[in-house]
């Protein structure tokens, strides 16, 4: 049954492609008649413009799709782009912010600065001020004191000019009897500035004159109590006699011990004393013969207590 069945089927299926193929092949001659009888036509515009119309249809489509493509584009990417313009603009808006501050604080700064300048300079000027008032009030104040004073000065150089004058007079007083004792005491102690005995003394005295024979023995204890230096080693209780030799024109040619004090230096010092009067022209006053009988040779006896410094 089933081979059947087959069979019929494709019987069924023969005759209607058979009328389908003769359709066809029909139409494709109609078709191919119908070319080679048309006639030859000349290009026919409205076919261009058509063409261009479409052409023009198409751009505007085209740049259509492109606006709206960038609007989507443009849509989708300009929040971003927007947030990168707020930061930059905020970042922009903080430098300036941070630039005016900036110069502000060196504005304020710079003001100070002046101000404490000035200050400064107003202080300095005020204690200059002050320091040349202070001057010339002390100078002022001691002017005054000073023309007060000058009266009192004066009076007081006037007393000190005369008590200076007084102890002037006084001192030279005093050195003069200071003087007249020290001669004094030296005389008192060449006063034994004797020949031998008191005898000789007497007869020289009386052969030329008191008063000459004085004076020249005054004369001679005076030049030798001068040349006379105290050394160390004097003590109270000590003597020393000593012999003068001279010439009669008064020049000393030999001093030497005679009687020693038992110290050495005390017994020089005298000896020296004696050379270093050297001469006495006061002795040419006398006769050769009173000369040779009292000073050719005298003999001068020196003692320490009767003697200063």
């Amino acid at each position: 049954m089933h081979p059947l069945r087959d069979r019929s089927s494709s019987d069924s299926y023969f005759w209607p492609v058979v009328w389908a193929a003769g359709l066809h092949l029909l139409i494709f001659s109609m078709l191919f008649v119908s070319f080679q009888f048309t006639p030859e036509l000349p290009p026919a515009r409205p076919i261009i413009q058509t063409t261009l119309y479409q052409l023009k249809s198409q751009s505007q489509a085209t740049t259509q799709t492109s606006q709206k493509i960038a609007g989507e584009v443009k849509k989708t990417s300009a929040p971003s782009n927007q947030v990168e313009q707020l930061e930059t603009k905020k970042v922009e808006q903080q430098k300036q912010a941070a630039a005016a501050k900036a110069a502000e604080q060196k504005k304020v700064t710079e003001q100070k600065k002046v101000a404490e300048q000035k200050k400064a300079a107003e202080q300095k000027k005020a204690v200059e001020q002050k320091k040349q008032a202070d001057i010339a009030k002390k100078k002022s104040e001691a002017e005054k004191k000073k023309a007060e004073a000058e009266p009192k000065k004066k009076a007081a150089a006037e007393a000190a000019k005369k008590k200076a004058t007084a102890e002037a007079a006084k001192k030279k007083t005093a050195q003069e009897a200071s003087r007249k004792a020290l001669e004094d005491k030296k005389a008192q102690a060449l006063a034994e500035l004797l020949s031998e005995n008191t005898q000789h003394q007497q007869a020289m005295a009386d052969t030329v004159g008191s008063q000459v024979a004085g004076n020249l023995d005054d004369l001679l204890i005076k030049l030798v109590s001068e040349q006379w230096q105290r050394p160390p080693s004097a003590r109270n209780g000590m003597s020393v006699e000593v012999l003068i030799e001279m010439l009669p024109d008064g020049t000393i040619i030999n001093a030497s011990v005679t009687r020693s004090s038992g110290d050495r230096p005390f017994d020089n010092s005298a000896v020296a004393a004696v050379r270093n009067v050297g001469r006495i022209q006061e002795m040419q006053q006398l006769d050769r013969a009173t000369f040779d009988a009292m000073y050719r040779q005298r003999r001068v006896i020196f003692k320490p207590e009767d003697l200063t410094l």
